[in-house]
Formats: C-alpha cells, sequence, structure tokens
C-alpha cells in the first residue's frame, strides 16, 4: 500500500507510540509485507529467524521488537509487539469504508461494461472497456479490472488474504491493504475467490482463464495467456508464469514459481518450483512420464511379493 503524500519516521511513530531510530525527517512511502516490500516502504519483523531477511531487504523501515543495529539509509522503529503495530497504521491509512449502496459512486466504469443485477462493486474499484460482470459478482474496493474482462456469476474479487498469527489466546488476523489488479481479455468462471494482496497486488496477467470454483491466495501472480480448470487452489505468494495450463483440482503451495510453459495434470500437488516448459503430474509432482512409469512399477509390487513367497 502506497502512502501518499509519504509519512515522516516521527509521525508514524507518535501514531503508534513507538521509538525509532534514524532522522525524524526520514520519509516513508509505503506499508509492504517481507515477501513485497520496495525501496521506501515500512515493512515488520517479529522472529529472530527473519531478522537479517528484513534488515537487508528493500525496505527502508523496520519495524522491529529488538534493538538493533541500524542499516545505512535505513531507520529502525523499536516495538513490543510489530505485529499489532503495523496492523494499528494499515487500519489507520486505509480505514473500512462500508459501501453506500451496489455500486460506489467512487467507482470508475468503462464504456460499454454490463454490470448485471446484483453484482455489487466497491469503493475505488476501476473496470475497463467492454466488460461483463455477472450477478451476485462481488468486487471489493480498490481492484482494478481491464479492458474485454468477463466474471462469471458468484465470483469474489478482492477478498481479505488468509494471513494469521498464531497467539495464545487465538489467532490474530493480518489486516489486508493489498489490491487485485486483472489484465485485459481475462475470463473468470462463476463462484470463483481472489485474494486481494496483505499489502501488494495479486495479478492476473492479460488474456488468463479460469474455469468454474478456482481459489487463488493473496500476493500470487498469475501470468499471461494460463489456462486454469476447475477446483484449481493457489496459495499465496506463488508466481505463475505465462502460459501455464493447470488441470482440475492442481494444488499448489505458496511462496513458488511455475515455469513458463509448463503443464500439470489433474490432481496434483505442486509444493515446489517447478521449470519452464515441462509436464508434471503427481503428488508431489514429478515429470509426468516418470511418474507413470513409477505407478506401473507400483502396480507390480504385489505380483513380485507372490513370486518371492515361493
Amino acid at each position: 500500500m502506497k502512502l501518499t503524500p509519504a509519512k515522516s519516521l516521527s509521525e508514524l511513530c507518535e501514531l503508534i507510540g513507538a521509538t525509532y531510530i534514524g532522522p525524524a525527517d526520514h520519509l516513508i512511502s509505503g506499508i509492504n509485507e517481507i515477501h513485497k516490500v520496495e525501496p521506501g516502504d515500512l515493512s515488520f519483523v517479529d522472529h529472530p529467524k527473519y531478522y537479517d531477511k528484513c534488515l537487508n531487504s528493500a525496505a527502508t523501515t523496520i519495524l522491529i521488537n529488538k534493538e538493533v543495529e541500524c542499516p545505512p539509509g535505513k531507520a529502525i522503529i523499536l516495538s513490543d509487539d510489530p505485529f499489532r503495530d503495523y496492523n494499528y497504521l494499515v487500519n489507520f491509512y486505509r480505514p473500512f469504508q462500508p459501501a453506500s449502496g451496489m455500486v460506489s459512486p467512487t467507482a470508475k466504469i468503462g464504456s460499454n461494461t454490463i454490470i448485471q443485477p446484483g453484482a455489487f462493486v466497491g469503493n475505488n474499484v476501476v473496470i475497463g472497456d467492454d466488460c461483463l460482470i455477472h450477478p451476485n459478482v462481488t468486487i471489493y474496493d480498490h481492484t482494478v479490472i481491464g479492458n474485454r474482462v468477463e466474471i462469471h456469476a458468484g465470483s469474489v474479487i478482492g477478498s481479505d488474504a488468509f494471513y494469521f498469527k498464531r497467539r495464545p489466546e487465538g489467532y490474530d488476523k493480518m489486516r489486508s491493504c493489498g489490491r487485485v489488479v486483472i489484465g485485459d481479455d481475462v475470463e473468470i468462471g462463476a463462484c470463483c475467490t481472489i485474494d486481494k494482496g496483505v499489502s501488494g497486488d495479486t495479478v492476473i496477467g492479460r488474456g488468463t482463464k479460469f474455469d468454474n470454483q478456482i481459489h487463488i491466495g493473496h500476493d500470487t501472480v498469475v501470468g499471461e495467456d494460463c489456462l486454469f480448470a476447475a477446483q484449481v487452489g493457489v496459495a499465496g505468494v506463488a508466481t505463475i508464469e505465462n502460459r501455464v495450463i493447470l488441470w482440475g483440482q492442481v494444488g499448489v503451495s505458496k511462496d513458488l514459481t511455475i515455469g513458463e510453459g509448463a503443464v500439470v495434470l489433474a490432481q496434483s500437488g505442486v509444493p515446489k518450483s517447478l521449470a519452464a516448459g515441462l509436464t508434471y503430474f503427481g503428488s508431489p509432482v514429478g515429470e509426468a512420464k516418470s511418474k507413470m512409469r513409477e505407478m506401473a512399477y507400483v502396480k507390480q509390487i504385489p505380483d513380485i511379493l507372490k513370486e518371492l513367497k515361493k
């Protein structure tokens, strides 16, 4: 999430009652979680395992629960609970805005775009030209949709990220302030769900086509001209490169990359990154021909055991 205009270090620390290391006029131009940080961003870290990753990231302001040496050109905000204070800043700079109608007056809708009865279009949504939004589609605030996009009935675009911190008293939700950005000529099937980024963008690239009942997690980037069949599920912060095909019920884990032109056959599970241009199958996936040979060998085991018992 960008802060416009940028805020000073002292201004943010006054909001959350925190102390800081760095010049008071150090500027913060965005709030971002670690996977998506850019120069000018504030990010947070609350676990020793990730201190170095955050301190050495592109973020130029670090909200942290330990006094550490401040890297050159950066600033440190000291907090006893960075997760709590990060959420406070998100809620302060992007508070929830109740809807005033089924189509927000702040939404920008292009020429020849049709919004069918029962569809909801939230605050500050942008929809391009020649789109078709079917009944009972829900488009959350700040979503950006390109030209010639069709979204079928019952789909939800921009729901919150599934991101929680476990505490002794239960789960504490990380507040989402990102967006969904959908490129030109995309088709989204019925009853799909695409989560907004925690603080950045979930992106669906130009020309990509989704079947029904597909879920895309927060901050995932889907490339151009991809094809996803029914009941595909993709976890957060995945990168799916251009022209990837995922057949029915493929499950994709978080924080990995599927290379350009890869094909994953139905009901496969993807736990780690896949190289471009190959066909995959199985759970966990492997190159399809090898996996199918393995299955053929497994079927021979009962006969082999019978022979051994003779």
